[in-house]
């Protein structure tokens, strides 16, 4: 998909679980960047990619351990600007003859202030205005020793070698993470990073639509396609770019899985059947789906469940029309949390129904136009391709369903039960005007009954979690501030309206540690 005119900027990955954010924040620049695990990453690969600039993560290694994590030593005599986010910082000065120690009092763990020295640095510009910088330290190890043409620019108090930059090489690197928010300013010094690099912020919705419709049109050619439609924002906008790009050769596929929330079936087949006038199948599928979840309370084994399930009904479904390709609405935060390196630090979040090719029986090839996007991009593309702003701005809806709001096990009468008490929150948030202030919500069914009393008489029934966050692009999310007097008149409604469901919690965890979702 990716047009190689495009200003590149190449993220090893040392497996940091933020390294995420790091492309988060070049894209927010309007910067086109990949991240890449660092095992995979040679000079074959270098040559192959031609980054402008390279920043290398953080990771959970040690550069003291004999097999720690390497940077390909050609990456320094490329002649191209390299950032280090602090173990990327350590591999640096160890690869370039500097020195790393573990110990001696000098690990830094949270909030952190980096004082300047009396050097200036240009990718400091904007920085240390109103005195020292706050940023976020995650450190063991430290430099104890600059490699040769690197000066210090910064300090902290367990860190003396913060921020370090060889200017005639164009190589900086800081022990702090500027991607987090924890670290106020870190965005204007990715902005000078990109800035001295030469990039010009060519990556844009509406050069990505046109680059989007051209390769879709060589890879599908005269053949026809099937799309997985959930109804969900990322697999609608890429039904509607692919309807842009081969019209009638494209026929979505509605899976009803039964794990869909109130109403959800009508609505979307109402808007692409009568609105869009696209060529749809609405597959009633649901016996099927829950036949063979029933028992299951393994999260990992119901997704692998629904992900060969919904594999097996496209393959049903494709065979009649002919089709050769398979359209999804994958995106780029389902493959990076579906990444795990092998033999690597990082570890897989989750498994991502998406995600992972497709078995040979099949014999048919993906399309996924939105692999390398992020949510807040695929919103902004929905947008550029004229879709209303109501159905973009709706709130994510995983693939599986409310079969990950339904920890535990699954059965008919809990989904029915977590339905209605979902529809009741979601009508709370839209009469108290939230919807639109909120990333996303929903109701999760709990695994435990609890006593109540309703009346006069005993209650022996299911407790219920809300969740709803704010985030940009769900890799990152706090909770939201609801107030007391919406959640007791929330909870009230729930447990008056909802047979099954005597007891309301709210969910107050931030991601990380958890997940957005309860699974």
């Amino acid at each position: 998909m990716t047009d190689i005119s495009h200003d590149r900027l190449l993220i090893i990955d040392f497996g940091s679980q933020v390294t995420q954010l790091i492309a988060r924040r070049l894209r927010e620049l309007n910067v086109y960047c990949e991240i890449h695990p660092f095992n995979n990453v040679d000079f074959a690969f270098l040559e192959n990619f031609n980054p402008k600039a390279v920043i290398l993560s953080g990771g959970p290694s040690s550069v003291t351990e004999v097999d720690s994590p390497r940077a390909p030593k050609e990456l320094f005599e490329m002649g191209i600007p390299l950032l280090g986010i602090c173990y990327g910082q350590q591999v640096m000065m160890h690869q370039l003859g500097g020195k790393v120690e573990t110990g001696h009092g000098t690990a830094e763990f949270g909030r952190a202030f980096v004082t300047p020295n009396t050097n200036s640095l240009n990718i400091l510009e904007g920085w240390f205005e109103s005195g020292d910088e706050q940023v976020w330290m995650s450190h063991g190890d430290h430099v104890s020793e600059i490699a040769g043409g690197f000066k210090v620019y910064g300090t902290s108090p367990n860190a003396p070698f913060a921020i370090t930059a060889d200017t005639k090489r164009n190589f900086y690197a800081v022990q702090f993470h500027p991607e987090v928010h924890h670290t106020p300013n870190g965005s204007k010094l990715y902005e000078n990073f990109i800035k001295l690099a030469g990039f010009t912020g060519d990556w844009t919705m509406n050069a990505y639509r046109e680059q989007a419709i051209t390769s879709i049109k060589e890879t599908v050619g005269d053949q026809q396609v099937i799309c997985g439609l959930s109804g969900g924002v990322d697999s609608s906008v890429a039904a509607v770019l692919l309807h842009e790009a081969i019209g009638d050769q494209l026929t979505c596929v509605f899976v009803d899985h039964g794990l869909l929330r109130m109403g959800e079936a009508e609505e979307v087949v109402s808007m692409f059947r009568d609105h869009y006038n696209m060529k749809l199948i609405h597959a009633d599928e649901r016996d099927l789906f829950l036949s063979q979840l029933d028992g299951q309370s393994d999260p990992e084994t119901k997704r692998k469940i629904i992900g060969k399930l919904f594999i097996d009904v496209f393959d049903k479904y494709a065979k009649p029309i002919g089709a050769k390709f398979l359209a999804q609405g994958t995106l780029y935060p389902d493959v990076i949390e579906s990444v795990s390196f092998s033999g690597g630090p990082s570890v897989t979040i989750k498994s991502h129904h998406n995600v992972g090719g497709l078995p040979e029986k099949m014999d048919m090839a993906l399309v996924e136009p939105l692999r390398e996007l992020f949510k807040d991009e695929v919103r902004a593309l929905g947008q550029e391709l004229g879709l209303p702003a109501k159905f973009v701005g709706r709130h994510p809806f995983p693939g599986p369903g409310l079969a990950i709001r339904c920890p535990g096990e699954i059965t008919r009468e809990k989904l029915e039960i977590l339905r209605k008490a979902d529809a009741i929150y979601i009508d709370q948030i839209r009469k108290h005007n939230l919807y639109d202030e909120i990333w996303q919500a929903f109701v999760a069914i709990l695994p435990v009954r609890t006593v109540g009393v309703m009346g006069d008489g005993r209650t022996y029934d299911f407790a219920c979690a809300l969740r709803a966050v704010t985030s940009v692009d769900g890799m990152t999310a706090d909770y939201y501030p609801f107030s007391h007097e919406f959640l007791g008149e929330t909870a009230t409604r729930i447990i008056n309206e909802v047979e099954g469901i005597n007891r309301v919690t709210y969910d107050i965890t931030s991601k990380p540690p958890g997940t957005i979702e309860w699974e």
